[in-house]
């Protein structure tokens, strides 16, 4: 395979100099336009030949623009999920609890996964009764009942059996810690938010 490769790198490359050196013999030119010239095949010849050798990882280039321009995350590998970060500075992450979509603000400072009322009545999660708790958040003391979801799947990334907080009256839903640590890997890279099961 590597050998092709070569053989195709420098089939290109004699392509490339007989193309210019016939273009060069054809005009005539004097020495200074004949070296423009030769400038501008290199120049062309030579973004070609990046795109060319490039050409397996363009796909990922076209995905990662498309998350810098829409949010969106982009999964490479099936295991491996890039999360760009938002324009207030935060990680969001659109998952799926129990199948239906929910959208997460990524914080590794809440111990617990929490998810509003409506949200869990949405995803047919049963909230505990009578084991209600109070706990400090970021934003100051909240109240909150326990539950488990099913399936909680960020992109191909699913976990079973995850306990959460039902935050009242709240539907700020927080992707926290006991989901982050079951991952293989999740750090911080610049702007992106790295997901790895």
């Amino acid at each position: 395979m590597i050998t092709n490769d070569i053989h195709l790198g420098g089939l290109y490359l004699l392509m490339a100099a007989m193309l210019i050196a016939g273009a060069l013999i054809g005009r005539r030119a004097p020495l200074a336009k004949g070296m423009t010239s030769i400038l501008a095949f290199v120049v062309i010849f030579g973004a070609g030949f990046i795109v060319f050798s490039f050409r397996d990882d363009l796909n990922y280039v076209v995905q990662r623009l498309e998350a810098e321009a829409t949010g969106k995350p982009v999964q490479l590998a099936g295991d491996i999920i890039r999360v760009p970060i938002a324009v207030d500075g935060h990680f969001w992450i659109q998952a799926e609890v129990n199948g239906v979509p929910v959208d997460f603000l990524v914080d590794s400072g809440a111990t617990m996964t929490t998810i509003g009322r409506k949200t869990a009545a949405l995803a047919g999660i049963a909230v505990s009764d009578g084991r209600n708790q109070v706990v400090r958040t970021g934003n100051g003391l909240i109240r909150v009942a326990t539950g488990r979801a099913q399936t909680v799947s960020v992109g191909d990334i699913e976990r079973r059996n995850v306990r959460m907080f039902v935050a009242d009256g709240d539907e700020l839903n927080v992707l926290g810690m006991n989901y982050l640590t079951s991952l293989r890997r999740w750090s911080v890279e610049g702007r992106w938010l790295v997901l790895e099961s």
